[in-house]
Parts: structure tokens; C-alpha cells; sequence
């Protein structure tokens, strides 16, 4: 580990509960040199297994919720372990302190709650995993290597009031909507730490809240870009091109702008995308292959068929075609033009609140000052 994830008390951990002894024989590693899952068996291949497993990346460990059979990777991934810097990352975020009670949403292979039971011993983790076939894996796995956690298979949305209250909860997946339900189930002063973002890209941020002095709401800020496999019940509306766009683009209302393909997309986990995830809310971005010189990008509306194309094409100019109730690309411009004038803020200025009635409200700098409600 680099950049100090470490330092905070994470590594006598990391030493005694490596990850290996919670990975399968079967798994789908991603491997960083060529940018895609590999498979690996650990019978047929031991040393490429124990590299892997021993590597700074992320392992898939099942494929489309369990209905997926055979070596070659399926279509989606839904359970996996996560890259080890992103995990003591958040868990130096999650700031543990002796006798703390912690709530783990998303248990996976096991590997994260035994981290955190060898901090805190195992009575005071609990972890909810919502498939039965992971639960019933992480809970082997855990009592195997003498960290018995208590492993509840049920919906982590909902959390797990009957153990309640936590001194901290932490998620291992995405959320697009923070449930009050973790707010109410944890100690006023308690830590919620979670990968959350928007429908508008499959990226992620860690936000760290703190619970309020009342215990009915909780805010705090985003401290870093992950990205992480969505909470089931918060994945993505399916999004068919062919139901938006059932004629020629150009029959869309057609523009031009000077945004560039390198402000729009040039660079993953930027803050110009997050921050159009909070402004440009129901909406989601597809980045089209350049093709023959040319690259489009995609915007469809989730609440209705709107839709909006831009097409970068080199030095030409750049066109747009957009269609539909809502005005997407105009919403677009608006959204960039907004973080050029508060000053391209990064990440670390962005942060969260839920309220007490539910609401996730996102905001830039302070509480007082709302980029938007976002659910």
C-alpha cells in the first residue's frame, strides 16, 4: 500500500488477514496491464492465482447474480473483492475505535468484515449480504479462518435494526440513495462511510458522514473517486437506444458547441462528471467508440425519452442534436459552465447530507450551500 493508507493502524491487520484466504479457486481478477477481466483457477495455474490474489486489483468472484457456470466471465458482474487500497482506504475513513460496533453493508467473499473483526473482535461486526450463495460462502470463509462474524443474509438498505445501535457503517457497494435507515440504526456522532454517485455514470464516490448530535440526519464530505458494484436495488435503468432514438439523429433540434471531448470525457473519475452527475439529475452519459475519426457521446433522459447527442469529430466543428421534453445537452452546457464558475472544484469540495426526512441533499463547500436534491 501507498500514499499512507496504512499509517493509520490498518497494517498489523492487512499482515494477519490477507486477502488470499478469502478468494475462491475460481475467479475472475482484473488485470491492470490490458484492462479487462482475466480468468484464473488456482489448480490449473497456482502462481498466477497467488500474484493475483496478492495484487493491488480488483477480483470478481461471481457473475450475473449467481446464473452464470463455466470459466469464461459473464455478462455483469455482482460480487467481488475489492482492490486492497480502495478497502484500507475506507476503512482509514471509517476511523474504528476500540469497542466500536460496526454495521458492514455488502459482505462478499468475508474479507473486509475480517478485517474489521481483527480490530474490534468479531461480536462487534455484523454484515449484511442480500445473495444467500455469498453469504453462505463469506460466512464459511470467516468462521474457517477463526474470525465467526455474524453474517445476516437479508437487504443492507434496510440494514440490520435488530442489532442495533452501530458506532459505525460501512458499505461495499455503490448507492445512488443513502437510506435513512443507517442514520437511525447508528449512535448520534456515529460514521457512515459509502461509495455513492449518480445514475449519470457508473463511478463512484467515498463519502464519510457523521451522524448528528439528534441522531436524525447524518452529512459529511467525499473524500475520494472509486468505483464500485451498485447496491441491487439501485442499478441502473436499463437504457434502450432504439426507444429513444426511432428515427434519423437528425430529425433531433441540431447545435453546435466549444465544449471539448477533453473537458466532457477526457479524463476518468473527474469532478467535471461528478459534479454533472449532481446538476443534470435523472440522466445518464454513454461514451460512445471513436469510429473513422469521430466519437459520440450520448445523454438519455431516466424519466422520459428525451435525448441528446454530441459528436466530437478532431478539429471540426462540433455538433449537437438533441430531442425530447427536456433540453439535455442545454442542461449539460449549463452544468459545465456552473463548475467553471465556482471554480472546477475537485471532489474534496462536494459533499452530502440525509435528512431527516430521507432526502439526499448533495452541496458544495457547506451544508447551506445545495448543488440539488438527488433523492
Amino acid at each position: 500500500m501507498s500514499n499512507g493508507i496504512l499509517s493509520s493502524g490498518w497494517a498489523p491487520a492487512f499482515s494477519a488477514v490477507p486477502r488470499s484466504a478469502f478468494l475462491p479457486d475460481l475467479m475472475w481478477p482484473f488485470d491492470m496491464s490490458t484492462a479487462r477481466s482475466v480468468v484464473v483457477d488456482r489448480a490449473d495455474d497456482p502462481a498466477a492465482w497467488e500474484r493475483y490474489a496478492d495484487s493491488d486489483a480488483p477480483v470478481v468472484t461471481q457473475w450475473d447474480n449467481g446464473k452464470h457456470s463455466g470459466t469464461r466471465t459473464g455478462t455483469v458482474p455482482t460480487s467481488s473483492a475489492s482492490m486492497p487500497s480502495v478497502v484500507f482506504s475506507m476503512l482509514r475513513d471509517l476511523d474504528v475505535q476500540p469497542g466500536n460496533r460496526v454495521l458492514e453493508i455488502g459482505t462478499g467473499t468475508g474479507w473486509n468484515a475480517a478485517l474489521l473483526a481483527h480490530r474490534l473482535g468479531a461480536h462487534n461486526v455484523v454484515t449484511v449480504e442480500i445473495d444467500e450463495a455469498v453469504a453462505a460462502g463469506a460466512r464459511t470463509a470467516l468462521e474457517r479462518f477463526g474470525a465467526p462474524v455474524r453474517v445476516v443474509r437479508g437487504d443492507g438498505y434496510e440494514g440490520c435494526a435488530e442489532a442495533a445501535p452501530y458506532d459505525r457503517v460501512i458499505a461495499t457497494c455503490g448507492l445512488r440513495s443513502i437510506p435513512l435507515a443507517w442514520v437511525e440504526q447508528s449512535r448520534p456522532g456515529g460514521v457512515i462511510v459509502t461509495p455513492w454517485g449518480t445514475h449519470y455514470s457508473n463511478e463512484d464516490a467515498v463519502v464519510r458522514l457523521v451522524v448528528a448530535d439528534d441522531g436524525r440526519s447524518a452529512s459529511g464530505t467525499f473524500t475520494g473517486h472509486v468505483e464500485f458494484m451498485k447496491l441491487r436495488a439501485q442499478t441502473r435503468p436499463r437504457v434502450d437506444h432504439a426507444e429513444y432514438v426511432t428515427g434519423p439523429v437528425a430529425d433531433g433540434d441540431e447545435s453546435s458547441t466549444r465544449i471539448t471531448e477533453t473537458q466532457l470525457v477526457g479524463e476518468r473519475f473527474s469532478p467535471l462528471r461528478f459534479a454533472l452527475g449532481l446538476r443534470v439529475h435523472d440522466c445518464c452519459e454513454v461514451v460512445a467508440d471513436r469510429r473513422e475519426g469521430a466519437r459520440p457521446v450520448w445523454f438519455y433522459g431516466l424519466t422520459d425519452r428525451s435525448w441528446a447527442c454530441v459528436l466530437f469529430r478532431g478539429g471540426a466543428a462540433t455538433r449537437v442534436w438533441q430531442s425530447g421534453p427536456r433540453r439535455l445537452w442545454d442542461e449539460v452546457e449549463a452544468a459545465v459552465r456552473w463548475w467553471e464558475e465556482q471554480g472546477r472544484p475537485g471532489i474534496d469540495r462536494f459533499g452530502l447530507t440525509v435528512e431527516s426526512d430521507g432526502r439526499t441533499t448533495a452541496w458544495l463547500d457547506a451544508p447551506d450551500h445545495p448543488v440539488a436534491a438527488t433523492g
